[in-house]
């Protein structure tokens, strides 16, 4: 069995991947002239609280971004609905091709997403640690909260037999 290649019939669109990724470099380059031009000096540490905030933020963020109904008009121009998934999620697939796709798959899957919004906070810690925990600390929240609302439907149906 071999390995599929890029130029198979249902191709990667590799420019359009690049110019993300260009896209991603420029920001965090222009950000970090900006922020060095205006004397922001990255904080000595971060301590590994912080991580675990920003961590739980980026997750629920790329999810929020990727996966959730109310979200649905900023991908819509680069995806189509797939399908229902689970709570206030949905699976939607990238269209188009080129610049389309590229963007289609980015904003369609929380993984990919998750590397911008990880990029976005990251810079918001460097120029504002304090507000950046705030919103971190809110989307944590929003996270405890999902959970607990999974629970309680699981508790609920195990009640009902």
């Amino acid at each position: 069995m071999t390995a599929p290649r890029y130029a198979d019939e249902d191709e990667a669109p590799l420019g359009g991947y690049a110019a993300l990724a260009a896209t991603f470099t420029a920001g965090a380059a222009l950000f970090t002239a900006v922020a060095h031009r205006r004397g922001v000096r990255p904080p000595e540490r971060v301590p590994p609280w912080d991580v675990a905030l920003m961590g739980t933020a980026v997750f629920k963020a790329s999810r929020l971004l990727s996966k959730d109904k109310i979200t649905s008009f900023l991908r819509a121009p680069f995806t189509r609905r797939a399908e229902e998934g689970d709570g206030s999620e949905v699976m939607d697939a990238p269209r188009g091709s080129g610049a389309q796709r590229a963007v289609g798959d980015l904003v369609s899957c929380p993984f990919c997403v998750a590397a911008w919004v990880a990029g976005a906070l990251v810079g918001s810690y460097a120029v504002t640690p304090r507000g950046t925990r705030l919103v971190c600390a809110g989307l944590t929240a929003l996270t405890a909260a999902d959970w607990l609302q999974y629970a309680w439907t699981w508790a609920q149906s195990s009640a009902e037999g």
